[in-house]
């Protein structure tokens, strides 16, 4: 039987982290890591092997190199059973590895919805981090014409966008009142849904799908009132659910919505045994809900926490919840958000203020490559804490948008926007006089003056 100080099940982002980190913090010890396919995805690399990487070699994780030199031992195995009371765990091949601590990293499986009629019929497909599946769905795809993508998230959308670069003509259908809906507020959303329509992809929001036509192959969708469309393929991206099967038949406890329970040191019920990534249990920053928020992002954040607190707990590393920073782009159009939205503060009692400002991404405006920059805060009403952002510009986006995520986790003020000093270039930034970032919070902070006045 083999022996592992650190046993880590699951080889993509948050399982290679934990074990590099792990390995960087504790030198001494052995790590094994233990994943289900020998060549790993960049999970939020796969929808563009559909168009602009043309080939799912290029998307492929670097993680045995990285492992090996980390000095952390890889195999490939698909665990079956864990005895945590032995802490042992048994692999599909008959091995056995028995480990002093256990870190679960078996991630998340795409929705397949079991009441959606037809949804087993030929060319209907899910968005799985599965090379052998993603590499069989590309080769059917070869001969269809028009394709529906099923939920408008960023999946989705990302999506949507690389099969219309390929060719394809694409519907991109949700039933949530705008695309993007859960990420963004309506004003922002409304704008990259212009972005998709300008871009040839046909928008339906507001009606989801009833069923999947065809004999044994797909002919055509209907919708929820009943219109036909016809259609080759059909793409669902409706969500993901937590891989936990593994866990709760070993005995592990996972909350009502199948997550692994954890603490913020990234521990289970169970002795030694710790959760990391999609699998296991989030909690929002602001509002402290259980979510299910699944991203690679934060769960390389739980990974760290996680590897730093293997064998000593740490008092000042624990995950404290996800803010849920999101980031993408539509051709040269940059547009992230991080926090909660004013809708999602509404519906969870939160009061808001928000500023929102235009302006342009270089300084003069007729520089080359100049964009328009559009940012919006939004801070509780009563103490001006920023608690959430959007952002939608040029390729810098995606940065600003980590800007807004420092600011809401080091529970910034409005006030702190105000005098944070920058850095600025005329072919790197915005101007120094119109900052969007505090610009909009300049907005916030001139309408809690006008508040307090009438008050």
């Amino acid at each position: 039987m083999k022996e592992a100080d650190v046993l880590i099940i699951g080889g993509s982002a948050a399982g290679m982290v934990t074990a590099m980190t792990g390995k960087s913090n504790w030198p001494k010890k052995d790590f094994i890591l233990v994943k289900k396919q020998k060549d790993v995805m960049v999970p939020c690399g796969i929808p563009y092997i559909f168009g602009t990487l043309e080939s799912i070699d290029k998307n492929i994780m670097p993680v045995d190199v990285a492992l090996q030199k980390s000095g952390v031992k890889s195999l490939v195995d698909e665990a079956v059973n864990i005895d945590s009371e032995n802490k042992v765990v048994t692999f599909a091949s008959g091995d056995k590895i028995k480990y002093n601590k256990l870190v679960i990293s078996t991630g998340s499986t795409p929705i397949k919805p079991s009441w959606l009629k037809g949804a087993d019929l030929e060319n209907v497909f899910t968005v799985p981090k599965d090379v052998v599946y993603l590499n069989e769905m590309k080769n059917k795809l070869g001969d269809a014409k028009n394709i529906a993508v099923i939920g408008a998230g960023f999946i989705g959308v990302e999506l949507s966008d690389e099969l219309s670069k390929h060719g394809y003509n694409v519907t991109l259908i949700e039933k949530m009142p705008n695309i993007l809906n859960l990420a963004f507020d309506v004003e922002v959303a409304d704008k990259i849904s212009s972005l998709l329509t300008e871009r040839g992809i046909k928008v339906i929001t507001g009606k989801g799908i009833g069923r999947v036509l065809g004999e044994q192959k797909v002919e055509a969708i209907e919708l929820e009132d009943g219109e036909r469309l016809a259609i080759d393929a059909v793409v669902l991206s409706v969500g993901y659910k937590p891989n936990t099967k593994l866990a709760q038949d070993s005995g592990i406890f996972v909350d009502e919505d199948k997550f692994i329970a954890v603490n913020e040191y990234m521990r289970t019920h169970e002795k030694d045994v710790f959760a990391v990534g999609d699998c296991a249990q989030k909690r929002d920053f602001v509002t402290r809900s259980r979510v299910g928020t699944m991203l690679a992002s934060t769960a390389c954040a739980e990974a760290r926490i996680c590897g730093m607190n293997l064998f000593n707990l740490n008092v000042v590393k624990t995950f404290s919840g996800t803010i849920a920073i999101y980031s993408t782009c539509i051709g040269n159009t940059g547009f992230g958000t991080a926090g909660v939205t004013e809708q999602r503060a509404e519906m969870e009692g939160i009061a808001t203020i928000s500023g929102l400002f235009e302006g342009i991404n270089r300084h003069p405006g007729n520089l080359p490559d100049a964009h328009k920059q559009i940012v919006k805060l939004v801070a509780a009403k009563n103490s001006g804490v920023i608690i959430g952002g959007e952002v939608i510009g040029g390729l810098e986006a995606g940065e600003l948008t980590n800007v807004i995520g420092l600011a809401i986790q080091n529970r910034m003020s409005v006030n702190s926007f105000l005098t944070t000093q920058i850095g600025t270039h005329p072919c790197l930034t915005a101007s120094p006089a119109a900052y969007p970032l505090i610009k909009a919070a300049e907005i916030i902070a001139n309408k809690m003056l006008q508040n307090m006045k009438e008050e």
